[in-house]
Protein backbone atom coordinates (compact mmCIF):
# COMPACT_ATOMS: atom_id res chain seq x y z
CA UNK A 1 0.00 0.00 0.00
CA UNK A 2 1.35 3.57 -1.42
CA UNK A 3 0.88 6.68 1.49
CA UNK A 4 1.73 10.42 -0.12
CA UNK A 5 0.78 13.21 2.00
CA UNK A 6 -0.13 16.70 1.08
CA UNK A 7 -2.11 19.92 2.60
CA UNK A 8 -5.50 19.60 1.03
CA UNK A 9 -6.56 16.41 -1.02
CA UNK A 10 -9.92 17.20 -3.61
CA UNK A 11 -11.67 14.40 -4.53
CA UNK A 12 -12.94 15.14 -8.59
CA UNK A 13 -11.33 16.35 -11.32
CA UNK A 14 -14.85 18.56 -12.48
CA UNK A 15 -15.57 22.47 -12.88
CA UNK A 16 -15.37 22.62 -9.10
CA UNK A 17 -12.47 20.51 -8.34
CA UNK A 18 -10.74 22.60 -11.02
CA UNK A 19 -11.17 26.04 -9.78
CA UNK A 20 -10.59 24.86 -6.16
CA UNK A 21 -6.86 23.75 -7.10
CA UNK A 22 -6.45 26.75 -8.79
CA UNK A 23 -6.94 28.85 -6.26
CA UNK A 24 -5.39 26.83 -3.85
CA UNK A 25 -2.44 26.51 -5.29
CA UNK A 26 -2.34 29.91 -6.31
CA UNK A 27 -2.32 30.88 -2.83
CA UNK A 28 1.12 29.56 -2.53
CA UNK A 29 1.68 28.10 0.58
CA UNK A 30 0.07 24.42 0.28
CA UNK A 31 0.49 21.20 -1.85
CA UNK A 32 -2.58 19.88 -2.89
CA UNK A 33 -3.94 16.50 -4.58
CA UNK A 34 -6.31 16.27 -7.02
CA UNK A 35 -7.76 12.88 -7.63
CA UNK A 36 -10.21 11.83 -10.68
CA UNK A 37 -11.75 8.54 -11.41
CA UNK A 38 -11.70 9.14 -15.05
CA UNK A 39 -8.55 10.02 -17.38
CA UNK A 40 -7.06 12.84 -18.68
CA UNK A 41 -8.23 15.53 -20.93
CA UNK A 42 -5.99 14.87 -23.84
CA UNK A 43 -8.98 13.10 -26.16
CA UNK A 44 -8.99 16.07 -29.11
CA UNK A 45 -12.95 15.65 -29.33
CA UNK A 46 -12.65 17.47 -25.84
CA UNK A 47 -11.52 20.45 -27.14
CA UNK A 48 -13.47 20.20 -30.31
CA UNK A 49 -17.05 22.19 -29.64
CA UNK A 50 -18.85 19.81 -31.68
CA UNK A 51 -17.09 16.85 -30.70
CA UNK A 52 -19.42 16.61 -27.69
CA UNK A 53 -21.33 14.38 -29.73
CA UNK A 54 -18.58 11.65 -29.46
CA UNK A 55 -17.46 12.02 -25.92
CA UNK A 56 -20.52 12.77 -24.64
CA UNK A 57 -21.41 9.26 -25.20
CA UNK A 58 -17.78 7.83 -24.62
CA UNK A 59 -18.04 5.43 -21.44
CA UNK A 60 -14.42 6.24 -20.79
CA UNK A 61 -14.78 10.09 -20.49
CA UNK A 62 -18.91 9.60 -19.10
CA UNK A 63 -20.32 8.39 -15.42
CA UNK A 64 -23.54 6.72 -17.60
CA UNK A 65 -26.06 7.22 -14.70
CA UNK A 66 -29.61 5.50 -15.53
CA UNK A 67 -31.76 7.08 -13.23
CA UNK A 68 -34.80 4.57 -11.65
CA UNK A 69 -38.32 4.19 -13.02
CA UNK A 70 -40.90 6.60 -11.84
CA UNK A 71 -44.33 7.75 -13.29
CA UNK A 72 -42.88 10.75 -14.45
CA UNK A 73 -40.45 9.05 -16.88
CA UNK A 74 -43.56 6.73 -17.81
CA UNK A 75 -41.86 4.32 -16.32
CA UNK A 76 -38.70 4.54 -18.25
CA UNK A 77 -34.84 4.92 -17.41
CA UNK A 78 -33.66 7.94 -18.35
CA UNK A 79 -29.82 7.26 -19.78
CA UNK A 80 -27.85 10.78 -18.31
CA UNK A 81 -24.17 11.49 -18.64
CA UNK A 82 -21.87 13.66 -16.16
CA UNK A 83 -18.14 14.25 -16.91
CA UNK A 84 -15.85 11.88 -15.87
CA UNK A 85 -12.65 13.49 -17.19
CA UNK A 86 -10.40 16.56 -15.69
CA UNK A 87 -12.97 19.11 -16.21
CA UNK A 88 -15.75 17.13 -15.36
CA UNK A 89 -19.07 18.06 -17.24
CA UNK A 90 -17.42 21.47 -18.36
CA UNK A 91 -15.43 19.08 -21.27
CA UNK A 92 -17.77 17.26 -22.28
CA UNK A 93 -21.32 19.05 -22.21
CA UNK A 94 -23.06 21.94 -24.19
CA UNK A 95 -20.89 24.62 -22.89
CA UNK A 96 -23.55 27.21 -22.39
CA UNK A 97 -22.72 29.83 -19.66
CA UNK A 98 -25.73 30.97 -16.97
CA UNK A 99 -26.17 32.42 -14.31
CA UNK A 100 -29.51 31.84 -12.75
CA UNK A 101 -31.53 34.27 -11.41
CA UNK A 102 -30.50 36.95 -8.56
CA UNK A 103 -33.31 35.31 -6.58
CA UNK A 104 -32.24 32.05 -6.62
CA UNK A 105 -29.22 33.47 -4.33
CA UNK A 106 -31.22 35.25 -1.93
CA UNK A 107 -33.66 32.24 -1.71
CA UNK A 108 -30.34 30.41 -0.65
CA UNK A 109 -29.31 33.28 2.04
CA UNK A 110 -33.20 33.31 3.49
CA UNK A 111 -33.02 29.67 3.74
CA UNK A 112 -30.36 29.80 7.15
CA UNK A 113 -27.19 30.23 4.71
CA UNK A 114 -25.56 33.54 5.14
CA UNK A 115 -23.26 35.20 2.91
CA UNK A 116 -24.58 33.37 -0.33
CA UNK A 117 -27.18 36.62 -1.26
CA UNK A 118 -27.03 37.44 -4.82
CA UNK A 119 -24.78 40.11 -3.89
CA UNK A 120 -22.70 38.21 -2.04
CA UNK A 121 -21.48 35.82 -4.75
CA UNK A 122 -21.86 38.15 -7.60
CA UNK A 123 -18.29 39.12 -7.16
CA UNK A 124 -17.09 35.16 -7.61
CA UNK A 125 -18.81 34.97 -10.57
CA UNK A 126 -17.11 37.83 -12.09
CA UNK A 127 -13.87 36.64 -10.55
CA UNK A 128 -14.02 33.38 -12.79
CA UNK A 129 -15.08 35.16 -15.91
CA UNK A 130 -13.20 36.91 -19.03
CA UNK A 131 -16.39 38.35 -21.06
CA UNK A 132 -15.34 38.79 -24.05
CA UNK A 133 -18.80 39.99 -25.22
CA UNK A 134 -20.68 43.08 -24.66
CA UNK A 135 -21.85 43.47 -21.20
CA UNK A 136 -21.84 45.86 -18.38
CA UNK A 137 -19.00 45.36 -16.18
CA UNK A 138 -21.27 45.81 -12.96
CA UNK A 139 -22.21 42.61 -13.90
CA UNK A 140 -19.62 41.00 -15.73
CA UNK A 141 -16.14 40.34 -14.62
CA UNK A 142 -13.38 41.04 -17.62
CA UNK A 143 -10.46 39.46 -15.83
CA UNK A 144 -10.97 36.11 -14.92
CA UNK A 145 -9.65 32.92 -16.43
CA UNK A 146 -12.85 31.19 -18.35
CA UNK A 147 -13.21 33.24 -21.29
CA UNK A 148 -16.78 33.53 -22.06
CA UNK A 149 -18.32 34.52 -25.90
CA UNK A 150 -21.49 35.56 -27.54
CA UNK A 151 -21.71 32.91 -30.47
CA UNK A 152 -20.54 33.95 -33.86
CA UNK A 153 -22.38 31.46 -35.95
CA UNK A 154 -26.10 32.30 -37.22
CA UNK A 155 -29.10 30.16 -38.70
CA UNK A 156 -32.08 31.32 -40.50
CA UNK A 157 -33.99 28.92 -37.77
CA UNK A 158 -32.79 30.89 -34.94
CA UNK A 159 -33.27 34.15 -36.52
CA UNK A 160 -37.09 33.25 -36.91
CA UNK A 161 -37.04 31.58 -33.29
CA UNK A 162 -35.65 34.54 -31.82
CA UNK A 163 -38.24 36.89 -33.35
CA UNK A 164 -40.96 34.44 -32.52
CA UNK A 165 -39.92 35.23 -29.01
CA UNK A 166 -39.83 38.81 -29.60
CA UNK A 167 -43.63 39.21 -30.81
CA UNK A 168 -44.40 37.06 -27.60
CA UNK A 169 -43.33 40.05 -26.39
CA UNK A 170 -39.36 39.06 -24.62
CA UNK A 171 -36.63 41.35 -25.21
CA UNK A 172 -34.19 40.26 -28.03
CA UNK A 173 -30.35 39.79 -28.10
CA UNK A 174 -30.50 40.76 -24.12
CA UNK A 175 -27.56 39.86 -21.99
CA UNK A 176 -29.15 37.13 -19.61
CA UNK A 177 -26.32 36.77 -17.19
CA UNK A 178 -26.53 41.07 -16.24
CA UNK A 179 -29.17 39.94 -13.35
CA UNK A 180 -32.42 40.17 -15.61
CA UNK A 181 -33.20 37.02 -17.88
CA UNK A 182 -35.97 37.92 -19.27
CA UNK A 183 -35.27 37.36 -23.36
CA UNK A 184 -34.24 35.74 -26.23
CA UNK A 185 -31.12 35.38 -28.16
CA UNK A 186 -28.00 33.33 -29.34
CA UNK A 187 -26.43 31.58 -26.05
CA UNK A 188 -22.93 32.82 -24.53
CA UNK A 189 -20.79 29.99 -24.09
CA UNK A 190 -16.94 29.12 -22.99
CA UNK A 191 -15.66 28.78 -26.33
CA UNK A 192 -12.92 31.21 -27.26
CA UNK A 193 -10.80 31.08 -31.17
CA UNK A 194 -13.03 27.91 -32.24
CA UNK A 195 -11.86 25.77 -28.82
CA UNK A 196 -13.86 24.89 -25.73
CA UNK A 197 -12.14 26.11 -22.90
CA UNK A 198 -12.86 23.80 -20.14
CA UNK A 199 -12.18 24.15 -16.46
CA UNK A 200 -9.54 22.35 -16.92
CA UNK A 201 -8.14 24.14 -19.61
CA UNK A 202 -8.97 27.38 -17.85
CA UNK A 203 -7.85 26.94 -14.11
CA UNK A 204 -5.65 23.38 -13.98
CA UNK A 205 -3.09 24.69 -16.48
CA UNK A 206 -1.97 27.62 -14.29
CA UNK A 207 -2.73 25.71 -11.39
CA UNK A 208 0.19 22.47 -12.53
CA UNK A 209 2.33 26.16 -13.88
CA UNK A 210 3.02 26.33 -9.50
CA UNK A 211 4.71 23.17 -8.66
CA UNK A 212 2.07 22.50 -5.88
CA UNK A 213 -0.66 20.42 -7.76
CA UNK A 214 -0.24 16.60 -8.27
CA UNK A 215 -3.22 15.25 -10.51
CA UNK A 216 -4.14 11.86 -9.93
CA UNK A 217 -6.43 10.25 -13.31
CA UNK A 218 -8.02 7.02 -13.37
CA UNK A 219 -8.49 6.90 -9.45
CA UNK A 220 -11.71 5.81 -7.99
CA UNK A 221 -11.90 7.05 -4.30
CA UNK A 222 -12.88 3.83 -2.30
CA UNK A 223 -13.49 6.29 0.85
CA UNK A 224 -12.71 9.06 3.22
CA UNK A 225 -10.38 7.85 6.18
CA UNK A 226 -11.46 9.47 9.38
CA UNK A 227 -9.84 9.10 13.00
CA UNK A 228 -12.62 10.12 14.94
CA UNK A 229 -15.05 12.29 13.32
CA UNK A 230 -12.08 14.27 11.49
CA UNK A 231 -11.48 13.26 7.87
CA UNK A 232 -7.41 12.60 7.25
CA UNK A 233 -6.94 11.07 3.44
CA UNK A 234 -8.87 8.88 1.19
CA UNK A 235 -8.21 5.46 -0.28
CA UNK A 236 -8.19 4.90 -4.02
CA UNK A 237 -7.77 2.16 -6.32
CA UNK A 238 -6.96 2.28 -9.97
CA UNK A 239 -9.18 -0.43 -11.05
CA UNK A 240 -11.56 -2.71 -9.29
CA UNK A 241 -9.56 -5.21 -7.15
CA UNK A 242 -6.20 -3.61 -7.61
CA UNK A 243 -4.02 -2.05 -5.15
CA UNK A 244 -5.21 0.55 -2.76
CA UNK A 245 -3.39 3.63 -2.02
CA UNK A 246 -4.01 6.27 0.35
CA UNK A 247 -3.21 10.07 0.72
CA UNK A 248 -3.35 12.04 4.03
CA UNK A 249 -4.76 15.38 4.20
CA UNK A 250 -2.59 17.56 7.04
CA UNK A 251 -5.75 20.02 6.48
CA UNK A 252 -9.13 19.23 4.84
CA UNK A 253 -10.83 16.45 2.71
CA UNK A 254 -12.82 18.44 -0.08
CA UNK A 255 -15.19 16.54 -1.94
CA UNK A 256 -16.07 17.81 -5.28
CA UNK A 257 -17.27 14.46 -6.91
CA UNK A 258 -21.22 15.52 -8.09
CA UNK A 259 -24.02 15.51 -7.09
CA UNK A 260 -24.69 12.02 -7.64
CA UNK A 261 -20.67 10.40 -6.63
CA UNK A 262 -20.26 12.82 -3.65
CA UNK A 263 -23.34 11.44 -1.45
CA UNK A 264 -22.21 7.92 -2.43
CA UNK A 265 -18.99 8.37 -1.49
CA UNK A 266 -19.97 10.17 2.14
CA UNK A 267 -22.31 6.30 2.12
CA UNK A 268 -19.53 4.25 1.75
CA UNK A 269 -17.72 6.25 4.19
CA UNK A 270 -20.16 5.82 6.74
CA UNK A 271 -21.75 9.15 7.07
CA UNK A 272 -25.33 9.28 5.83
CA UNK A 273 -28.57 7.62 6.23
CA UNK A 274 -28.10 4.75 9.04
CA UNK A 275 -30.62 2.40 7.82
CA UNK A 276 -28.73 2.72 4.52
CA UNK A 277 -25.49 2.31 6.17
CA UNK A 278 -26.81 -0.18 8.29
CA UNK A 279 -28.16 -2.37 4.95
CA UNK A 280 -25.03 -2.72 3.24
CA UNK A 281 -23.17 -3.44 6.77
CA UNK A 282 -21.33 -0.11 6.93
CA UNK A 283 -20.22 0.67 10.24
CA UNK A 284 -21.70 4.04 10.85
CA UNK A 285 -19.02 7.36 11.39
CA UNK A 286 -22.08 10.18 11.57
CA UNK A 287 -25.60 9.75 11.02
CA UNK A 288 -26.62 12.57 8.98
CA UNK A 289 -29.94 11.25 7.12
CA UNK A 290 -29.90 13.91 4.51
CA UNK A 291 -27.03 13.04 3.01
CA UNK A 292 -28.49 11.76 -0.87
CA UNK A 293 -31.72 13.51 -0.82
CA UNK A 294 -32.91 16.79 -2.00
CA UNK A 295 -31.79 15.35 -5.43
CA UNK A 296 -32.90 17.69 -8.33
CA UNK A 297 -32.66 17.90 -11.68
CA UNK A 298 -34.09 19.95 -15.00
CA UNK A 299 -36.53 17.70 -17.29
CA UNK A 300 -35.78 18.40 -20.65
CA UNK A 301 -38.88 18.42 -23.06
CA UNK A 302 -38.58 18.81 -26.19
CA UNK A 303 -40.94 19.09 -28.90
CA UNK A 304 -39.35 18.46 -32.51
CA UNK A 305 -40.54 19.92 -36.14
CA UNK A 306 -39.48 18.82 -39.91
CA UNK A 307 -38.66 21.27 -41.83
CA UNK A 308 -38.61 22.86 -45.54
CA UNK A 309 -36.63 25.06 -46.95
CA UNK A 310 -33.18 25.56 -45.06
CA UNK A 311 -31.14 23.37 -44.73
CA UNK A 312 -30.13 22.19 -40.92
CA UNK A 313 -27.59 21.29 -38.73
CA UNK A 314 -28.88 17.11 -39.75
CA UNK A 315 -27.35 18.01 -43.05
CA UNK A 316 -24.57 20.33 -42.35
CA UNK A 317 -22.95 17.63 -40.04
CA UNK A 318 -23.04 15.30 -43.08
CA UNK A 319 -20.80 14.29 -45.78
CA UNK A 320 -19.40 16.88 -48.64
CA UNK A 321 -20.51 19.81 -45.90
CA UNK A 322 -19.32 18.70 -42.90
CA UNK A 323 -16.24 19.18 -45.10
CA UNK A 324 -16.91 22.57 -45.73
CA UNK A 325 -17.53 23.12 -42.01
CA UNK A 326 -14.04 21.45 -41.08
CA UNK A 327 -12.44 24.04 -43.58
CA UNK A 328 -14.75 27.09 -41.97
CA UNK A 329 -13.28 25.94 -38.24
CA UNK A 330 -10.00 25.69 -39.68
CA UNK A 331 -9.73 29.35 -41.10
CA UNK A 332 -11.13 30.76 -37.77
CA UNK A 333 -14.53 31.50 -38.98
CA UNK A 334 -17.79 31.03 -37.88
CA UNK A 335 -18.36 26.83 -38.01
CA UNK A 336 -21.17 24.10 -36.95
CA UNK A 337 -17.92 22.63 -35.16
CA UNK A 338 -18.30 25.76 -32.66
CA UNK A 339 -22.20 25.24 -31.85
CA UNK A 340 -23.87 23.68 -28.59
CA UNK A 341 -26.21 21.20 -29.47
CA UNK A 342 -28.25 23.90 -28.26
CA UNK A 343 -28.13 27.35 -29.97
CA UNK A 344 -30.91 30.05 -28.76
CA UNK A 345 -32.60 30.97 -25.93
CA UNK A 346 -35.23 32.08 -24.45
CA UNK A 347 -36.11 32.75 -20.41
CA UNK A 348 -39.81 33.27 -19.61
CA UNK A 349 -42.87 32.60 -17.11
CA UNK A 350 -45.23 30.03 -18.07
CA UNK A 351 -48.23 31.81 -17.02
CA UNK A 352 -48.10 35.22 -17.23
CA UNK A 353 -49.29 36.21 -13.16
CA UNK A 354 -46.13 34.45 -12.39
CA UNK A 355 -43.49 36.73 -10.30
CA UNK A 356 -40.58 35.13 -11.55
CA UNK A 357 -39.59 33.08 -15.07
CA UNK A 358 -39.95 30.05 -14.67
CA UNK A 359 -39.11 28.14 -18.23
CA UNK A 360 -35.82 28.01 -20.16
CA UNK A 361 -35.78 27.46 -23.80
CA UNK A 362 -33.49 25.52 -25.66
CA UNK A 363 -33.08 26.28 -29.16
CA UNK A 364 -31.22 24.33 -31.99
CA UNK A 365 -31.58 24.35 -35.96
CA UNK A 366 -31.41 20.59 -36.14
CA UNK A 367 -32.83 17.71 -34.21
CA UNK A 368 -31.97 14.57 -32.75
CA UNK A 369 -33.30 11.10 -32.91
CA UNK A 370 -35.64 10.35 -29.92
CA UNK A 371 -34.71 13.23 -28.49
CA UNK A 372 -31.18 12.11 -27.80
CA UNK A 373 -29.12 14.78 -28.30
CA UNK A 374 -26.22 13.86 -30.18
CA UNK A 375 -27.79 11.13 -32.14
CA UNK A 376 -29.32 13.56 -35.86
CA UNK A 377 -32.21 12.51 -37.78
CA UNK A 378 -32.11 12.20 -41.13
CA UNK A 379 -34.42 14.66 -42.24
CA UNK A 380 -34.08 18.31 -41.90
CA UNK A 381 -35.58 19.55 -38.17
CA UNK A 382 -35.38 21.66 -35.76
CA UNK A 383 -36.06 21.33 -31.98
CA UNK A 384 -37.05 23.82 -28.97
CA UNK A 385 -36.71 21.80 -25.54
CA UNK A 386 -37.55 23.31 -22.39
CA UNK A 387 -37.03 23.08 -18.45
CA UNK A 388 -39.31 23.96 -15.56
CA UNK A 389 -35.88 26.34 -14.07
CA UNK A 390 -36.97 25.21 -10.28
CA UNK A 391 -38.40 21.95 -10.17
CA UNK A 392 -40.65 21.02 -7.35
CA UNK A 393 -40.07 17.36 -7.26
CA UNK A 394 -37.02 15.89 -5.75
CA UNK A 395 -35.91 12.88 -5.04
CA UNK A 396 -32.93 10.47 -3.57
CA UNK A 397 -29.34 9.23 -4.39
CA UNK A 398 -28.94 6.19 -2.72
CA UNK A 399 -25.85 3.46 -2.66
CA UNK A 400 -26.28 0.38 -5.02
CA UNK A 401 -23.83 -1.78 -3.32
CA UNK A 402 -20.55 -1.80 -1.23
CA UNK A 403 -18.41 -1.45 -4.45
CA UNK A 404 -17.06 1.81 -5.09
CA UNK A 405 -17.00 0.81 -8.73
CA UNK A 406 -20.86 0.26 -9.04
CA UNK A 407 -22.93 3.75 -10.06
CA UNK A 408 -25.30 4.89 -7.44
CA UNK A 409 -28.54 4.57 -7.50
CA UNK A 410 -30.75 7.63 -9.01
CA UNK A 411 -34.03 8.43 -8.51
CA UNK A 412 -35.08 11.95 -9.28
CA UNK A 413 -39.06 11.68 -9.27
CA UNK A 414 -39.78 13.47 -11.85
CA UNK A 415 -42.76 15.46 -12.55
CA UNK A 416 -43.68 14.09 -9.39
CA UNK A 417 -45.74 17.47 -8.20
CA UNK A 418 -48.89 18.77 -10.03
CA UNK A 419 -46.97 22.06 -10.10
CA UNK A 420 -44.45 20.27 -11.88
CA UNK A 421 -46.34 18.05 -14.44
CA UNK A 422 -48.79 21.81 -15.16
CA UNK A 423 -45.70 23.82 -15.92
CA UNK A 424 -44.76 20.85 -18.54
CA UNK A 425 -48.07 21.29 -19.41
CA UNK A 426 -47.95 25.36 -20.35
CA UNK A 427 -44.55 24.54 -21.23
CA UNK A 428 -45.37 22.27 -24.39
CA UNK A 429 -48.36 24.93 -25.10
CA UNK A 430 -46.43 27.77 -25.20
CA UNK A 431 -43.30 25.70 -27.35
CA UNK A 432 -45.85 24.85 -30.10
CA UNK A 433 -46.97 28.25 -30.33
CA UNK A 434 -43.47 30.16 -31.07
CA UNK A 435 -42.67 27.11 -33.09
CA UNK A 436 -46.34 28.18 -34.82
CA UNK A 437 -45.61 32.26 -34.61
CA UNK A 438 -45.28 33.79 -38.14
CA UNK A 439 -41.35 34.02 -38.60
CA UNK A 440 -40.65 30.07 -38.12
CA UNK A 441 -44.55 29.21 -40.53
CA UNK A 442 -42.50 29.53 -43.63
CA UNK A 443 -40.52 26.39 -42.78
CA UNK A 444 -42.69 23.99 -41.32
CA UNK A 445 -43.41 20.65 -42.77
CA UNK A 446 -44.77 18.76 -39.98
CA UNK A 447 -44.58 18.70 -36.03
CA UNK A 448 -43.20 15.45 -35.57
CA UNK A 449 -43.48 15.42 -31.41
CA UNK A 450 -45.92 16.31 -29.90
CA UNK A 451 -47.96 15.02 -32.58
CA UNK A 452 -50.71 17.17 -33.71
CA UNK A 453 -53.22 15.32 -32.06
CA UNK A 454 -51.87 15.89 -29.02
CA UNK A 455 -54.53 18.55 -27.43
CA UNK A 456 -55.49 17.66 -24.12
CA UNK A 457 -53.86 18.10 -20.98
CA UNK A 458 -53.43 14.65 -20.12
CA UNK A 459 -52.52 14.05 -23.68
CA UNK A 460 -49.79 16.73 -22.99
CA UNK A 461 -48.32 15.86 -19.99
CA UNK A 462 -48.44 12.08 -20.97
CA UNK A 463 -46.08 13.04 -24.20
CA UNK A 464 -44.01 15.01 -21.28
CA UNK A 465 -43.58 11.60 -19.33
CA UNK A 466 -42.92 9.58 -22.31
CA UNK A 467 -40.27 11.26 -24.02
CA UNK A 468 -38.40 13.77 -21.60
CA UNK A 469 -35.19 13.87 -20.48
CA UNK A 470 -32.41 14.91 -18.09
CA UNK A 471 -31.21 18.45 -18.47
CA UNK A 472 -27.64 17.07 -17.34
CA UNK A 473 -28.04 19.22 -13.63
CA UNK A 474 -28.04 17.13 -10.83
CA UNK A 475 -27.77 18.96 -7.44
CA UNK A 476 -29.02 19.15 -4.05
CA UNK A 477 -27.83 16.04 -2.29
CA UNK A 478 -25.77 17.49 0.22
CA UNK A 479 -27.16 20.94 0.87
CA UNK A 480 -26.35 24.03 2.77
CA UNK A 481 -28.02 23.89 5.58
CA UNK A 482 -28.86 20.10 5.70
CA UNK A 483 -25.38 18.13 5.52
CA UNK A 484 -22.83 21.29 5.29
CA UNK A 485 -23.23 24.83 6.36
CA UNK A 486 -22.83 27.90 5.40
CA UNK A 487 -18.93 27.49 5.36
CA UNK A 488 -19.40 24.18 3.36
CA UNK A 489 -18.02 22.30 6.04
CA UNK A 490 -20.02 18.45 6.70
CA UNK A 491 -21.92 19.15 9.83
CA UNK A 492 -21.05 17.22 13.16
CA UNK A 493 -17.61 16.11 11.20
CA UNK A 494 -14.06 17.77 10.88
CA UNK A 495 -11.90 18.87 7.89
CA UNK A 496 -14.53 17.80 5.75
CA UNK A 497 -15.71 19.89 3.29
CA UNK A 498 -18.13 19.79 0.26
CA UNK A 499 -17.51 21.68 -2.88
CA UNK A 500 -19.79 20.88 -6.09
CA UNK A 501 -23.23 21.26 -7.14
CA UNK A 502 -24.49 19.22 -4.26
CA UNK A 503 -24.48 22.12 -1.87
CA UNK A 504 -26.99 23.90 -3.74
CA UNK A 505 -30.31 23.50 -1.51
CA UNK A 506 -32.31 24.53 -4.76
CA UNK A 507 -32.10 24.62 -8.19
CA UNK A 508 -30.26 27.79 -9.88
CA UNK A 509 -32.49 29.00 -12.92
CA UNK A 510 -30.41 27.48 -15.78
CA UNK A 511 -27.60 25.58 -16.77
CA UNK A 512 -25.56 24.48 -13.51
CA UNK A 513 -21.85 25.12 -14.91
CA UNK A 514 -21.43 28.14 -13.73
CA UNK A 515 -22.96 28.34 -10.66
CA UNK A 516 -21.04 25.27 -9.90
CA UNK A 517 -17.67 27.25 -10.51
CA UNK A 518 -19.00 30.34 -8.64
CA UNK A 519 -19.48 28.13 -5.16
CA UNK A 520 -16.04 26.81 -5.90
CA UNK A 521 -14.87 30.35 -6.09
CA UNK A 522 -16.45 31.60 -2.81
CA UNK A 523 -15.51 27.92 -1.18
CA UNK A 524 -11.71 29.04 -1.76
CA UNK A 525 -11.85 32.03 0.10
CA UNK A 526 -13.60 30.47 3.07
CA UNK A 527 -11.04 27.48 3.35
CA UNK A 528 -8.30 29.85 3.28
CA UNK A 529 -9.26 32.14 5.90
CA UNK A 530 -10.12 35.58 3.40
CA UNK A 531 -12.54 37.81 3.99
CA UNK A 532 -14.95 37.53 1.14
CA UNK A 533 -14.87 39.84 -1.80
CA UNK A 534 -16.68 42.88 -1.58
CA UNK A 535 -20.42 42.57 -2.55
Amino acid sequence: MNHQSFDYVIVGGGAAGCVMAHRLCEDGRYSVCLIEAGPSDLHPFIHIPAGFIHVGHDPRYTWDFSTEPSEGSAGRRVTTRMGRTLGGSSSINGFNYTRGQPEDFDQWAAMGNPGWSYKDILPYFKRSERCLGNGDPSARGRDGLLPITDCDWRHPLCDAFIHAAGEYGLPMHVDYNRGDQTGAGYYQRWIHKGLRVSAAKAFLTPAKATGRLTIKTNAQVNQILFEGKRAVGVSYQHERGGATHTIHAHREVILAAGAANTPKLLQLSGVGPVDQLQKFGIPVVHASEQVGENFQDHYMIRSILRVKGVTTINHTARGLRLVGEIAKWLLGKPSVLTISPSVAYAFTKSRPELALNDLQFHFSPGSYASGVAGQLDDFPGMTLGFYQLRPTSAGQVSLRSKDPFDLPLVQPNYLQSAEDQQVAIDGLRLSRHLLHSAPLLPYIERDEFPPPSAQSDAELLDCARQRGTTGWHFVGTCSMGKVVDAQLRVQGMEALRIVDASVMPTMPSGNTGAPTMMVAEKAADLILGRSPLAA
